[in-house]
């Protein structure tokens, strides 16, 4: 993999503070914690419709690809248009692009990386997937597990974490983290082996 290749990592979820703790939002709190380890706050992306930082994994002076961390502007169902310009701009290739997101599939606590796939009835999954023309692109999927009893999942996914889950979260967002580090750097077959369980 060569170190000028630029990644694109997508937290994928809705904007505003109103939708901060939401379970659906689960792909910002990632960037985030990514944003936070490369010393580097958001900033506009001169679109504006996206939040971006720019940089590397790893220590300094250590060779790395080139990574645009992105939180897009738009609500979770508009999410393409606004990635489909940056990797435009950032000349990033569909297959490196990572979306990081919440999934109904997964049980709470747990995760899985993958490359391509369908869009599971997920919004986002499915705006990028149209906007791209493809599913080729990587995923991060962080487990938020299925609603309880007969609580409808758009109700689930747009309401915040329990208590329990709550003192857990800080957990899978760091492994999230680490999960899209490793994609990166390490590649998708060992990340593969080290956090899908």
């Amino acid at each position: 993999m060569s170190t000028g290749d630029v990644w694109l990592v997508v937290g994928l979820g809705n904007p505003g503070a109103s939708y901060a703790g939401h379970r659906h939002n689960v792909g910002y709190l990632v960037v985030d914690e990514l944003a936070r380890r490369m010393g580097s706050p958001f900033r506009a992306h001169t679109s504006r419709r996206a939040d971006v930082v720019e940089g590397r994994f790893g220590p300094p002076g250590v060779p790395a690809p080139r990574v645009v961390l992105a939180k897009a502007r738009s609500y979770m169902n508009e999410v393409g248009g606004p990635v489909k310009t940056l990797t435009s701009f950032y000349k990033v290739p569909y297959e490196r692009v990572v979306a990081v997101h919440d999934e109904l599939d997964i049980e709470f606590g747990t995760l899985r990386v993958k490359l391509g796939g369908g869009d599971n009835g997920h919004n986002g999954l499915k705006s990028l997937r149209s906007s791209f023309g493809t599913g080729d692109f990587h995923r991060v999927r962080a487990g938020i597990g299925r609603p309880p009893g007969r609580q409808d999942v758009a109700d689930f996914v747009l309401s915040s974490y329990s208590g329990a889950e709550r003192k857990e979260l800080p957990f899978q967002v760091d492994t999230a983290a680490d999960a899209v580090e490793s994609l990166v750097l390490d590649g998708l077959e060992r990340t593969q082996q080290r956090f899908n369980r």
